[in-house]
C-alpha cells in the first residue's frame, strides 16, 4: 500500500469516527446522511481497504493480529469500564449496565456488547473480528473454487442483501443477532477489498458526473427518511448492534453505499489541507480508543454541567448513557472537547503501550 494512500486510509478513519461521536451526539457532519445511516459500513470498509491477499494462506499470523489488535485491548478496557460502572453505582445509586457475571463479562461482549452503558460503542470491535475472521475463511474457500472477482462481488453481494430480511424472517436470538450483523458487515468488508484492489487505480469514481449521481440518487433516498418524526421508524439509519432496519430491504445497503462514497469524496477534497495536521493523523491512528471513550467523557461533561448549574445528579439517572444538558446550546461543545480528550487519552495511552513493551 503507497504511502499516500494509507495517509488518505488515515484520515477517512478520523471522519469515520468523527461521524460515530457526532452521531452519538444526535446531528450528522454530513446533513444529507443522517446518524447511523452507513457510519459502521464505512468502518467496515475501510478493513477491507486494509486487508492483505497474504492472509488468504497465511490464517494463523491474521488470527493472532485480530486477536492481539482487537480482543486484548478490549477486555482490558471491559475491565477498566466494570470498575468505573462500579465506583459511579457507589457514588451515585446507578448501575449503567447488565448485572456483574462470567457470562456478561466474557460472552456478552460478543453478543451485544452491551454489559456496560459507558462502553458500549466497542460492540463494534468484537462484531468486526467476528466479521474478519469469518470473512477470511469465507474468502479463502471462494477463492479455491473460482478466481473471479464479480463472482466474489456478487457472493458477498448476495450475503449482505440477504441479511435484512432475516430480521423479519426468524427470531432474533443472540445468535442469530451475531449471524445477521456478520453477513451485513461482510459486504462492505469485500467492497473495501474490491474497492483497493479494482477500482481506485484503474477507475475515477470522483468526477462530477458521479457527484450528481449520488446527490440525486440521496436526495431520493431522503424521501424514506423518518429520522424526523421517531414514531415513523428509522427510515435511513438502522440500528445494526440490534439488527434492526425496519421495513427497509435495499435503503440500508444503498444508503450505505452512497454514504461511503461521500466519505471518500471527501477525503479527496480535503486531504491535500489536513495531511500535515498532526491531530487529525493522531485521530485516525486512535480510533479505537476514541470509540471507548467518548460516552465516559460525554458523561463527565454532563456531571460538570449540573454541578455549576446545582442541578441535582440524581437526574442524570432518569434519563439514557447518551443524554447531554442542555443539546441546544452545548452540542457543539461536546463534540469538540470530546474528540480533543479522547484523542490525546488514546495517544497517551498507545505511548504507554511501546514504552513498557520497548522496555
Amino acid at each position: 500500500m503507497d504511502k499516500i494512500f494509507s495517509n488518505e486510509i488515515n484520515v477517512l478513519k478520523a471522519l469515520a469516527i468523527l461521524l460515530v461521536v457526532s452521531g452519538h451526539l444526535e446531528f450528522s457532519l454530513l446533513g444529507i446522511f443522517p446518524p447511523y445511516s452507513f457510519q459502521l459500513a464505512l468502518f467496515f470498509f475501510i478493513s477491507g481497504c486494509l486487508f492483505k491477499d497474504k492472509y488468504l494462506t497465511d490464517v494463523a499470523t491474521f488470527v493472532e493480529r485480530r486477536i492481539k489488535s482487537l480482543l486484548v485491548p478490549y477486555f482490558w478496557y471491559n475491565l477498566f469500564y466494570m470498575g468505573v460502572t462500579v465506583l459511579i453505582a457507589k457514588l451515585t445509586g446507578k448501575f449503567w449496565g447488565m448485572p456483574l457475571s462470567f457470562k456478561n463479562f466474557f460472552v456478552t461482549p460478543f453478543l451485544n456488547g452491551h454489559q456496560f452503558d459507558l462502553s458500549c460503542p466497542l460492540w463494534f470491535v468484537t462484531q468486526l473480528f467476528m466479521t474478519m475472521i469469518t470473512f477470511l475463511f469465507l474468502f479463502r474457500g471462494l477463492n479455491a473454487v473460482t478466481k473471479n472477482k464479480f463472482i466474489h462481488l456478487g457472493f458477498f453481494t448476495i450475503l449482505g442483501v440477504l441479511a435484512i430480511p432475516f430480521e423479519k424472517m426468524f427470531d432474533v436470538t443472540p445468535v442469530m443477532l451475531v449471524v445477521i450483523r456478520t453477513m451485513f458487515s461482510m459486504f462492505f468488508v469485500y467492497l473495501g477489498y474490491f474497492y483497493t484492489h479494482f477500482i481506485k487505480d484503474n477507475y475515477n469514481i470522483f468526477t462530477p458526473k458521479w457527484f450528481g449521481f449520488v446527490l440525486v440518487l440521496q436526495s431520493i433516498l431522503w424521501m424514506f427518511n423518518r429520522d424526523y418524526d421517531p414514531e415513523h421508524g428509522i427510515g435511513l439509519s438502522y440500528v445494526l448492534v440490534w439488527a434492526r432496519f425496519d421495513d427497509q430491504l435495499f435503503v440500508p445497503v444503498i444508503t450505505s453505499l452512497t454514504g461511503i462514497w461521500a466519505s471518500l469524496f471527501t477525503v479527496k477534497l480535503l486531504y491535500p489541507y489536513v495531511k500535515d495536521i498532526k491531530f487529525v493523523q493522531d485521530m485516525g491512528n486512535v480510533t479505537y480508543h476514541i470509540m471507548a471513550n467518548h460516552l465516559l467523557v460525554m458523561y463527565i461533561i454532563t456531571a460538570i454541567f449540573m454541578w455549576i448549574h446545582g442541578i441535582p445528579f440524581s437526574e442524570r439517572a432518569n434519563h439514557d448513557i447518551y443524554w447531554i444538558y442542555n443539546p441546544v446550546q452545548t452540542t457543539y461543545l461536546y463534540f469538540v472537547v470530546v474528540m480533543i480528550v479522547t484523542t490525546y487519552v488514546g495517544v497517551g495511552l498507545k505511548k504507554l503501550h511501546q514504552m513498557i513493551f520497548k522496555n
